[in-house]
């Protein structure tokens, strides 16, 4: 099994792939996400610049923060993660087997991004039944 998913920032995008191919991969679609971050860096400008200023703003997938809550840690996707590099116009670069943790410059969140999807699917059923 794969354990680390990396490409450089200078790589061509992908083309004529099949959904299988871009989702169901040994990256687990990672690549792509990253992919449609480096698209969306150029659509999207206001948003590139708050990735860059070490922001984590609400994309497509669990890990962005739009304000502070009371718990200042929260778990994301490692989808959200790879879309966020692209977004920075980086190279992707993720380890499967590590939780990577970010803290978003402007509300101070912690965003611990992880391959364990029942940490952020618990964290909202735990938000439901508490509020």
């Amino acid at each position: 099994m794969i354990q680390r998913i990396h490409r450089t920032i200078d790589a061509p995008l992908r083309s004529g792939l099949n959904r299988n191919e871009l989702w169901e991969a040994p990256d687990m679609g990672l690549i792509k996400c990253w992919e449609i971050g480096r698209q969306r860096a150029s659509r999207f400008p206001n948003v590139a610049q708050q990735c860059l200023a070490g922001e984590l703003p609400v994309l497509g997938w669990k890990g962005g923060v739009s304000r502070s809550l009371k718990k200042l840690e929260k778990y994301g996707s490692l989808k959200y993660l790879a879309q966020w590099q692209g977004l920075r116009g980086e190279d992707l670069d993720i380890d499967l087997a590590v939780e990577k943790a970010l803290t978003c410059s402007r509300t101070k969140m912690v965003v611990t991004f992880t391959p364990d999807r029942t940490k952020y699917f618990n964290q909202m059923a735990e938000a439901e039944t508490q509020s």
